[in-house]
C-alpha cells in the first residue's frame, strides 16, 4: 500500500471555506495538499505540479471540474490522475462524462470530511 506522506493532493474549490476544511482534513491525515481557487488554475497546478489526487468542485469560474479533469486526461502530463468530483445534492455523471473527464469518484455537498478522506485513501489505494 501507498504511504500518505509520498501523496500530493490538489483541491480545487472556489469557495475558501471548503478549501479551509478539506485541506485541513488532509494536511491531518498526513497529505501534501495544493489549493486552486478556480478551474484555469487547477489545471495550471495539475500540470505543473502533477499531484497524485485531484479534487474538484463541478462549479467554479473558469473551467469547470469536469473541463478541468477532462482536459487532464488529454494531456500527456496529466492523463494519470484520478479525480474525485465534489458537486451538487442531485447532480450525477453520465457514462460520457466519466469516460471522457476520468473522473473516479464523485461526493455530494455536504459532505462528511471524514467520508471525503475514505475516498481520498481509496482513489490513491491507502488502508485506512
Amino acid at each position: 500500500m501507498a504511504e500518505k506522506a509520498q501523496k500530493t493532493v490538489l483541491i480545487a474549490d472556489d469557495e475558501s471555506h471548503i478549501l479551509n476544511v478539506v485541506s485541513l482534513k488532509l494536511k491531518n491525515a498526513g497529505f501534501r495538499v495544493i489549493c486552486a481557487r478556480d478551474g484555469n488554475e487547477a489545471l495550471e497546478m495539475a500540470l505543473a505540479e502533477k499531484p497524485d489526487l485531484l479534487i474538484t468542485d463541478y462549479h467554479m469560474p473558469g473551467l469547470n471540474g469536469l473541463e478541468v479533469a477532462s482536459r487532464l486526461r488529454q494531456s500527456e502530463t496529466g492523463r494519470d490522475i484520478p479525480a474525485i468530483l465534489l458537486s451538487a445534492r442531485g447532480y450525477n455523471l453520465n457514462e460520457a462524462d466519466v469516460r471522457e473527464s476520468g473522473i473516479r469518484m464523485q461526493i455530494s455537498k455536504p459532505f462528511s470530511p471524514r467520508n471525503l478522506l475514505g475516498l481520498v485513501n481509496e482513489a490513491l489505494g491507502i488502508a485506512a
